[in-house]
């Protein structure tokens, strides 16, 4: 699943969607007004011919949040502080929404790494707070609101890392808790959206050397494999954080980094922000697929699983207006939830 530069599709780009591609990752950089983000998702979905994955991020809050005329939404934290299971349901359904107006079909939320140590990069003001059971509940509501209004939840970032100090977009933070620890705390809400019938979760670059010294989460066959699929029976999709952040990138090379990520129970790596790194990758997960590298069973069962997961994603539907964007009720809606807080 690639990001790429630029507001169009690159031939390379067409040439992979054509070819099979799971989706593409979309950012501010890729449009500059909603009528041209239409238009490029659209663009997307005729140059792979079928159902396909168009992934943005939109958490609400400042940090990873689109912009008017998008509504302005409340961020986890906020929306954990109001404390209404009901309203983020609200929310997130109509988050879903103006989503769909623009043509994507998957929002990389919610998040659930609890903000467990204060002073984490990652979780200030993204997180729904620190009690597991509580972001459970909230991370539920807003995956059930984002379904309601027809886009894919992408429950994240497992297995947590509320508890580091580094942000993974420059180097790779270490969790030195045990299992028991995760099982009481960080997995809950994970569980949770597994219980609920999340259709994807996507995993962390974190270190837990007290479970696998070697790998980090999203790397790990002990933690993907082991632990969210067999452990805590996960089905759906396993989305793999993008590969080109420092945490993984300033130790693998990109092709070493996607080939051990899918050898790890990874069924959709990311790729997002260094084009250059895109085929490399591929070529090295071509050249491990050819020399038997990956079993054959496993990979079929997540061709499988991404069919299944794109077909859900583009179920036909009514075309929604632009105008729903920032409308009357979504504001509305939004100022209440910040009314609660004061």
């Amino acid at each position: 699943m690639l990001g790429f530069d630029g507001e169009s599709l690159s031939a390379e780009l067409s040439d992979y969607l054509a070819r099979g591609l799971a989706g593409v990752v979309l950012y501010p950089r890729n449009f500059h007004n909603v009528k041209r983000l239409r238009d490029l998702t659209a663009e997307i979905r005729r140059a792979a011919g079928r159902p396909v994955l168009i992934g943005i991020d939109q958490e609400g809050g400042t940090r990873f949040a689109l912009q008017e005329p998008f509504t302005r939404w409340p961020s986890a934290a906020e929306l954990g502080r109001a404390g209404d299971f009901e309203l983020v349901e609200q929310v997130a359904r109509a988050i879903a929404l103006e989503l769909r107006a623009a043509g994507c079909n998957v929002n990389f939320a919610p998040m659930l790494d609890l903000h467990v140590n204060p002073e984490s990069p990652v979780t200030t003001d993204r997180s729904f707070g620190t009690d597991p059971y509580r972001v459970a509940k909230m991370g539920v509501a807003f995956d059930r609101g984002l379904r309601a209004g027809r886009v894919l939840s992408c429950a994240k970032h497992f297995p947590g890392h509320g508890d580091a100090l580094v942000d993974p977009h420059l180097a790779l933070p270490v969790f030195t808790g045990t299992m028991e620890r995760l099982e009481s705390a960080e997995l809950v809400p994970f569980a949770a959206a597994i219980g609920a019938g999340v259709p994807l979760v996507m995993t962390a670059h974190i270190l837990l050397p007290r479970i696998d010294s070697e790998r980090p989460a999203s790397l790990s066959r002990t933690m993907l494999d082991g632990v969210l699929r067999r452990h805590m029976g996960f089905r759906g999709v396993i989305l793999a954080d993008d590969l080109g952040m420092g945490a993984i990138a300033r130790r693998y090379g990109p092709g070493e980094a996607a080939v051990e990520s899918l050898r790890a129970g990874t069924d959709i790596a990311m790729l997002c922000h260094d084009w250059r790194a895109v085929a490399p990758a591929i070529a090295a997960v071509q050249r491990a697929y050819d020399e038997g590298r990956f079993g054959e069973a496993e990979w079929r069962a997540s061709l499988e699983r991404i069919e299944r997961v794109c077909a859900l994603a583009e179920l036909p539907g009514p075309e929604l207006p632009l105008e729903i964007l920032g409308c009357d009720e979504y504001r509305a809606l939004a100022a209440e939830v910040r009314a609660r807080l004061l």
